[in-house]
């Protein structure tokens, strides 16, 4: 079984979107929040929450009505300043793009209990991997890729000039036609990825925002502190935690079941039975988190093959090589040709 936390609630004003855009491609609204289960006093309630189920019955139908598998995509077009209120308001009122994605990291729990961004530096370009930290459960696929198509789109309205992504990878298959997706990002996607995420040339964060607005921007900040405050952090999985462990420590050296324990001030056995209870293990864990640091390392060509076998934890490079090929098939040096 997956672990999954109880009731997460997203903001309303997400499936108010989702509900405008599909009556505009010809949807009957009505129809298509009673089948999702959406409440209509929530369209025009800038503090309603709803369920994340209801949510995700949202984009599944609205793609279906509309007879678009590419629906998620293609909202993330329709979006216009004001769309999601504070945490809106604090992105675009940035000095320059770097400081709007720094902002939607912290403020993003404002419209959502599990989503959040990782901004990770990666040579000249940065990443922004997107994810639902406490939870092992996955966006779904209208969801991911209008979150990923939102940041290319409210950038260039930013900015003043399309945003061009560097590369872009979903956790998912491929829904549709990529010509589709290079006309949002400019490049086509990898999917089946470890992670979702949009990489972005760092220089093209420094932009400055023409209209950016200091005054405004330190009220709008102000006050989203303080909604911050009153929406603390849903609670992570202790397999998110553990997961979150090994991802930041695993190269310093071997991480045991026992290590892990201690870090977290837990007993081996608590750990063991608490992930048992989310079904999970802590060697499926390792082994998650490896290839997910695996796939993210071999793609950058600075780093040779020993290397990565060293951050990953193993003490010499063929027990990698033998991990790698049972991940996916094939050897480090033919994964890492493919990408050319």
């Amino acid at each position: 079984m997956t672990a999954r936390l109880r009731n997460p609630q997203v903001s309303a004003r997400i499936g108010a979107l989702i509900v405008q855009v599909a009556a505009a491609r010809g949807a009957e609204p009505q129809r298509l929040m009673l089948d999702a289960g959406f409440d209509a006093r929530w369209l025009n309630d800038p503090e309603a929450r709803m369920p994340l189920t209801v949510e995700e019955r949202l984009w599944a139908r609205a793609a279906e009505v509309t007879c678009d598998p590419l629906f998620g995509l293609h909202a993330a077009e329709a979006i216009r300043p004001g769309a999601f209120d504070v945490l809106d308001y604090a992105v675009r009122t940035a000095p320059d793009l770097r400081t709007a994605l720094q902002r939607l990291a912290r403020y993003n729990r404002l419209v959502h209990d599990l989503a959040g961004f990782e901004i990770v530096p990666h040579g000249d370009a940065v990443r922004i991997e997107h994810r639902f930290g406490g939870s092992a459960i996955r966006p779904c696929r209208q969801a991911a890729e209008f979150t990923l198509a939102s940041l290319v789109v409210v950038a260039s309205q930013m900015g003043g000039q399309p945003v061009p992504a560097s590369a872009v990878e979903f956790a998912h298959p491929l829904g549709g036609e990529p010509a589709a997706y290079r006309s949002v990002f400019g490049v086509t996607p990898r999917f089946d990825a470890p992670v979702s995420c949009l990489v972005l040339a760092a220089r093209v964060l420094d932009r400055p925002v023409p209209a950016a607005d200091p005054a405004l921007s330190r009220i709008v900040t102000a006050h989203a502190e303080q909604l911050l405050a009153a929406h603390p952090p849903v609670q992570e999985s202790i397999a998110a935690q553990v997961r979150r462990q090994l991802a930041e420590n695993i190269a310093k050296g071997p991480m045991t079941l026992n290590l892990v324990a201690r870090r977290l001030h837990l007993s081996e056995r608590s750990l063991q039975r608490r992930l048992d209870d989310e079904g999970t293990c802590f060697a499926d864990l390792v082994d998650q988190v490896r290839r997910e640091l695996a796939l993210r390392y071999i793609a950058d060509e600075r780093l040779a093959l020993g290397e990565v076998a060293y951050l990953l934890g193993f003490a010499e490079p063929s027990p990698f090589h033998r991990a790698f090929k049972r991940w996916t098939g094939t050897t480090p040096a033919a994964a890492r040709r493919a990408r050319h």
